[in-house]
């Protein structure tokens, strides 16, 4: 596929159609089953797109209904997004994390009239959340489930909608998406907000096409395409993933092959031989920490050689390659990179970080290890990539890049980088307040502060908006954890942290009038401080927090806490004067503490 077949499709599942018809019975989508990888071609996916399309309308879905889809990343994922897109559907994407009250939320803000869900572990709290909110009048399950006593829904297996002539099936594919445009949704996916509730984003069919077109218009201009194979590791029902680990291989003709999970991760990428690899920062630093670990085994030569790569990459940091350098790079060239390659198939073409931002020296390790290196930026609003760094422009891993293709930023006069383009979404599901707040004129306010240096790359200074953003890229909104701790009788305050770390830790201000409660009922002398180093007092405040945590995804739960010297308060500057806490205060007085709940 070239990029004016990816600008001139009226949608994704033509783009999808039209590169089957020219791949036929190439291998497409692959997953390991027992101790081999087994693949199904473009044509084979293909009869099965159309046919589990028309078996949704058979069901009585009409265009524009909502359908979600809950699995984990696997070929059925990919099959079941293309057929509800073909059946003139909106796919509603949920977080195989998501607990019952996610699901509630969801299911009642979508209205979605059907369920595709991959196991029945995963159909367990989702069935209670269809009892709870009366949605869905439909669930289809991939794997063969157990009847729940249910007189609300109607289950279908998987096998059962694949059924049906394929030729007739993709006659009334095509007939459909002749009258589907590029402006109308493809999916909702939903994002944390700052109050909590999740948002749902509706991403319309441009919007991840113009992403797609960037995405391969550095694909093609800066590495040439060529029997590529991407390994699909992050969830699918991330925007990231989904546009850059399924549409945009989809787009180029690529293979996906599916990850076992993070335990299998390093064997697969091996066994894969992947081209391509979409990945969080989280993973890239886990592999650093390993590969260093491995060449401090080998002995002198083998570190020496590492520091001097490290050293040669740190000084030609976003610039060329010196002369004096020569000589050791070919060195390193015969040593120790093919080894490190190795470890990723040996024939990775480029590593693309995205979804949570990338510390520098992460990204100049692997540039001294021989690996190319992308770093990303965007969010779901915007398709959801804005930016990415790439060879032609020069890499430099203290910036995001240039602005893909197709895409046009500004910087407010407050710092904040705006967006601008096809890939901007039309706006959240049913929240036009909130709509009208992110997108002012047609730009997208992001909620991030940078600007552009002197080649146009984004460098990104400040995040205006509090979301958290862990270090798998995954988005934690503090507010609504906080606002659940403090509901806890003996919580009175709370800040929660995470942005680029592993999971969340809190803050505590223990309630007084609890406080004094608990001290008499355990013959303790009343003092607060005092209090907070009995082991039985910080027991009472852990069970508060486990009582929340049962209410959280896995993401959200707060897995460490520590105290607070004092209340946050007007007078310390820790609270505005509407009674907002101030986090960059409350993190500059407290961050010895904060770093303190990550160690150990």
């Amino acid at each position: 596929m070239q990029l004016h077949d990816i600008d001139s499709a009226n949608n994704l599942v033509e783009l999808f159609l039209s590169c089957a018809d020219k791949k036929g019975d190439a291998p497409f989508l692959g997953r390991k089953l027992g101790d081999e990888w087994v693949t199904q071609s473009w044509h084979e996916v293909a009869d099965q797109v159309c046919l589990l399309a028309e078996n949704l309308r058979r069901l009585g879905l009409e265009a524009g209904d909502r359908v979600a889809l809950v699995s984990e990343n696997r070929p059925e994922w990919c099959i079941a997004d293309l057929a509800i897109m073909a059946a003139g559907c909106i796919t509603v994407p949920t977080y195989i994390t998501n607990t019952e009250r996610d699901h509630v939320h969801i299911l009642d803000n979508s209205g979605a009239r059907a369920i595709i869900v991959s196991s029945e572990k995963l159909l367990k709290p989702l069935h209670a959340a269809i009892q709870a909110t009366g949605m869905a009048e439909h669930v289809i399950g991939i794997e063969d489930l157990r009847r729940f006593q249910s007189g609300t829904f109607d289950y279908h297996g998987w096998g059962a909608m694949l059924e049906g002539d394929a030729g007739t099936a993709r006659a009334a594919v095509d007939a459909r998406m002749a009258g589907i445009g590029r402006d109308e949704t493809a999916c909702i996916i939903y994002t944390s907000g700052t109050g909590g509730a999740p948002r749902g984003v509706m991403q319309h069919h441009g919007a991840i096409l113009c992403n797609v077109a960037g995405a391969a218009d550095i694909l093609i201009e800066d590495f040439g395409i060529k029997d590529e194979r991407f390994l699909s590791f992050l969830p699918l029902s991330h925007a990231y993933e989904h546009t850059g680990g399924q549409f945009l291989p989809i787009s180029v003709g690529a293979e996906i092959y599916y990850s076992q999970g993070l335990e299998k991760l390093a064997s697969n990428i091996e066994e894969v031989r992947p081209t391509i690899m979409v990945v969080v920062p989280r993973l890239f630093e886990v592999l650093r920490t390993r590969i260093m670990k491995q060449v401090e085994k080998q002995g002198r030569f083998a570190n020496y050689l590492m520091d001097r790569a490290l050293t040669i990459s740190e000084k030609g940091f976003g610039g060329k390659k010196r002369k004096r350098d020569l000589p050791m790079n070919f060195l390193l060239e015969r040593t120790l990179r093919p080894k490190i390659r190795k470890r990723f198939g040996g024939r990775i073409k480029a590593m693309v970080s995205g979804g949570a931002p990338l510390n520098p020296d992460v990204g100049t390790f692997f540039e001294a290890m021989g690996l190319t290196m992308l770093q990303g930026y965007g969010q779901t609003e915007a398709g959801p990539v804005i930016s990415c760094n790439r060879p032609k422009t020069g890499l430099k891993m203290d910036t995001v890049g240039p602005p893909m293709r197709g895409v046009e930023i500004k910087i407010a006069e407050d710092g904040e980088i705006l967006c601008r383009g096809e890939l901007v979404m039309r706006g959240y599901w049913r929240n036009r307040a909130e709509t009208e707040r992110t997108i002012q004129d047609g730009w997208l306010h992001t909620g991030d502060i940078g600007h552009l240096d002197e080649a146009g790359r984004i460098v990104i200074t400040d995040r205006k908006k509090d979301m958290i953003v862990n270090d798998k890229g995954d988005n934690v909104a503090p507010q609504k954890i906080e606002g659940m701790l403090t509901l806890q009788p003996e919580i009175a305050q709370a800040m929660v942290a995470g942005d680029k770390r592993p999971y969340i830790v809190g803050l505590i201000v223990p309630d007084a009038e609890w406080a004094l409660e608990w001290a008499r009922a355990n013959d303790e002398k009343f003092d607060l401080k005092a209090l907070q180093d009995l082991p039985a007092f910080k027991s009472s405040i852990r069970a508060a927090i486990d009582r929340v945590n049962k209410d959280l995804s896995v993401v959200e739960k707060v897995r460490q806490f520590a105290f607070a010297d004092e209340a946050f308060a007007i007078e310390n500057e820790e609270m505005t004067p509407s009674m907002k806490i101030r986090r960059h205060v409350i993190r500059g007085r407290y961050q010895d503490r904060i770093d303190g709940l990550y160690k150990g």
